[in-house]
């Protein structure tokens, strides 16, 4: 059998098998070790694979930043960090017609910086928000809503394990450049998300009313609440953009600062500690049995030979490269739609990385990009994670209401998406900046 058919009834195979809900890692692992039985002719060799790979992978230390930022993540929670700032922020802007959305916003951005993942960013911020903002008499669909976009800034805004994961899929890219590169773009999607949200809120005011007014000093004592986080962020980052440590350091670092804060609090004991760690332990887990399946698939694929002849096909095609980056992009908007992204970028930048590279484009802007169309799809239906876990943090929200009101934040999305491809320059003067043309 001719090897490109047997890879694309490979991928067939594993998307249907996806789209009957089974777990994606196994999926992957599952489909690989069966293709590499039927291209190589060993079913020796295929399971072999599983003894292998999974080792490689989980030793690699590159990899170690994925954990440490969860735990980071869990400790940040549990220290109360998240509290204070939703509360600073909805002291500043509560007082505006849809301000506690804009406060959520603003809250998710900076919960983001520290947490790196969406999911966690949008429970931790919808518990504290919807309460506070029911009290206000807002719509509950539409608040749960802005916490399913506001998540999408993890993506974006460093530490990112979208990034991580690109960086080293993608050719061991500098974490620290594509860190960089995310923050303008992760900042203009904050405030695109903002202005939506703004006009929203105008065209119809009932659905989020004005808050009480509050203070100077009541802004000031709230502003007190963010010094935390804001050291967290400026110690973790300005470490390694200064260079004085790696990113594996980094995440170390962070995540002993967050424990140390969580004791000063006093809102660590022991058990609290141990459920913690088994929190971090299982996200970390679940990213990497995606990890391991996607190596094993990819295997799978190398052996079928296809994505070297689909890059030598597409360079060969004469299609203008503009189109060609479209095509993928389009790609990447639907494949999203159906398929956790960590996944995605697992199992597509080994094949696009080298398309991208010869077509004459930057890994670090492609990057950016890639994180932007894969975040659409974690807030499009029909699968839509995002759109599940604010669902699913109150009785009161309906998917149904989430959905429908999602819609001006993904519009929002697009434009920012659409800019940042058509101005490389946001995404590439600060890490140029900051370490020079590369």
């Amino acid at each position: 059998m001719n090897l490109t058919v047997v890879a694309l009834l490979g991928i067939i195979v594993m998307v249907v098998l996806l789209l009957l809900g089974m777990n994606v890692g196994v999926v992957m692992m599952l489909v690989g070790v069966v293709g590499i039985a039927i291209v190589t002719g060993k079913p020796d060799s295929a399971i072999s694979r599983l003894g292998t790979v999974p080792f490689t992978t989980a030793s690699n230390y590159s990899y170690l930043v994925i954990p440490l930022y969860v735990l980071m993540g869990e400790f940040t929670l549990q220290s109360g960090m998240s509290q204070g700032l939703y509360s600073a922020c909805s002291k500043w802007f509560g007082h505006m017609r849809g301000g506690l959305n804009i406060a959520t916003i603003v809250a998710n951005g900076i919960f983001g910086a520290i947490c790196g993942s969406s999911s966690a960013a949008v429970a931790t911020m919808g518990r504290l928000s919807l309460p506070e903002t029911r009290k206000y008499g807002y719509d509950d669909d539409f608040s749960a809503a802005t916490c399913a976009a506001g998540g999408t800034l993890s993506w974006l805004i460093p530490p990112s394990t979208g990034f991580i994961v690109y960086a080293l899929t993608a050719g061991n890219l500098s974490v620290g450049r594509l860190f960089a590169a995310g923050i303008v773009p992760g900042i203009i999607l904050m405030v695109a998300y903002m202005i939506a949200s703004t006009v929203v809120c105008r065209v119809k005011p009932d659905i989020a009313p004005r808050g009480a007014k509050t203070t100077a000093k009541e802004k000031l004592q709230g502003a007190v609440g963010i010094i935390p986080i804001v050291v967290l962020f400026v110690v973790v980052l300005g470490g390694i953009f200064t260079g004085i440590f790696s990113h594996t350091e980094a995440a170390a670092i962070g995540a002993a600062i967050a424990i140390v804060y969580t004791i000063i609090r006093r809102r660590l004991t022991w058990k609290i500690f141990w459920e913690r760690c088994l929190s971090a332990l299982r996200s970390s887990i679940m990213v990497f049995q995606i990890m391991i399946g996607a190596a094993v698939f990819g295997y799978f694929l190398t052996a079928t030979k296809l994505p070297m002849n689909l890059a030598n096909a597409i360079k060969e095609s004469g299609l203008n490269r503009i189109l060609i980056m479209f095509l993928m992009l389009v790609m990447y908007i639907l494949i999203g739609m159906f398929m956790d992204t960590l996944s995605v970028v697992l199992l597509t930048i080994p094949i696009f990385a080298p398309i991208v590279t010869s077509l004459g484009y930057d890994l670090i802007w492609f990057g950016v990009v890639i994180v932007l169309v894969m975040v659409l799809g974690t807030v499009t239906p029909p699968i839509g994670i995002n759109l599940f876990i604010a669902s699913a943090i109150d009785k009161k929200v309906t998917i149904s209401g989430v959905m429908r009101n999602i819609v001006p934040y993904c519009i929002a999305l697009v434009i920012v998406t659409i800019i940042a491809i058509l101005v490389p320059a946001i995404s590439l003067w600060l890490p140029n900046m900051i370490y020079g043309v590369g």
